[in-house]
């Protein structure tokens, strides 16, 4: 008996459901891979993510080699509201063009994006799953509810600088760029699948449209894996990629990853191959929680408040 009533206590332990702001205890980063998370970093956290890359590509129509190194950088700030998230994303590239007439070096940012997304639907808010205390089957048979994607929007624009040599136009521009994305957690949770649906540059001659798809296991408290299918296709470029690599977690805020992409074309192929170092400052987080009996308890005094009101 006494056996019993520990299961049952362990069970409402387990099920006491929960509502937490999207700040985790441990650093949740974009990279190593190129799709954006669902999820902000929480309010007033500030996140920095920035990388090292190698880049060498050949082109069989036009006849020319390139090698150089890019730097990229990104900056998320979780502001005024937890669902909220400020994000600027840079990316500066030096490489050298090279065909049998010409050598050329291209060294300008490829890429300026300000913008801001926003959690617009949440799978767990107010969801509390089951314990059958006892079904072991019952509680190890697939959950449906994972397959309800946690949805968000982003939102920015691309600032490109006049005679920049990555650039299709040689003028200076401000261009819109909007992303759906969508988040599952699959399994025990150490799935993770990510999708990003992208339109780019619209206002421009050239729009591109794309997307990117990515799914990471978690191996271990320290360890994790991804893989990634990039796609995008647009008058003035189009290619698709292939992308994995491997994250390590330093500590709660610090966490430091390597990957290799490449494409599935050859005008031009390429190859890349980059490490990576995220870090959270998150001293001023304050946790967002209330719980099930606070939450049960403020629902009645709504419904009450209401029934006054009416009355």
């Amino acid at each position: 008996m006494s056996k019993l009533k520990s299961t049952l206590f362990l069970a409402l332990i387990l099920t006491t459901s929960s509502q937490y702001g999207q700040h985790t205890d441990q650093i949740n980063s974009n990279r190593p891979g190129e799709t954006m998370s669902a999820y902000s970093v929480g309010k007033s956290v500030i996140q920095i993510e920035t990388g090292f890359y190698s880049i060498h590509e050949n082109h069989r129509l036009l006849g020319y080699d390139a090698n150089g190194y890019g730097l990229d950088a990104a900056l998320r700030w979780g502001m005024f509201k937890e669902k909220l998230e400020v994000i600027a994303d840079i990316q500066y590239q030096n490489a050298d063009y090279t065909t049998i007439y010409s050598d050329v070096n291209k060294s300008a940012f490829k890429q300026t994006i300000l913008g801001a997304k926003y959690l617009i639907f949440d799978p767990f808010k107010n969801y509390e799953k089951k314990i059958n205390v006892y079904s072991w089957n019952a509680n190890h048979k697939f959950n449906w509810h994972q397959l309800i994607p946690a949805v968000s929007l982003f939102a920015g624009a691309n600032f490109t600088m006049a005679d920049n040599p990555y650039s299709f136009s040689p003028y200076a521009d401000i261009s819109p760029k909007v992303m759906l994305i969508t988040q599952n957690h699959l399994g025990d949770g150490s799935w993770v699948f990510v999708t990003n649906i992208i339109a780019d540059y619209i206002s421009t001659d050239f729009p591109s449209y794309g997307y990117v798809v990515t799914l990471t296991k978690g191996i271990n408290n320290k360890w994790s894996g991804f893989v990634e299918n990039q796609g995008y296709k647009s008058d003035f470029y189009s290619d698709a990629i292939i992308r994995g690599g491997a994250a390590y977690l330093i500590n709660n805020n610090m966490q430091i990853d390597a990957s290799v992409s490449t494409s599935l074309k050859d005008t031009p192929s390429i190859f890349y191959g980059g490490i990576g170092f995220s870090w959270r400052y998150d001293d001023k987080y304050q946790e967002v929680r209330m719980d099930a009996d606070e939450a049960k308890s403020s629902k009645k005094a709504i419904r009450r408040a209401k029934k006054t009101k009416r009355g």
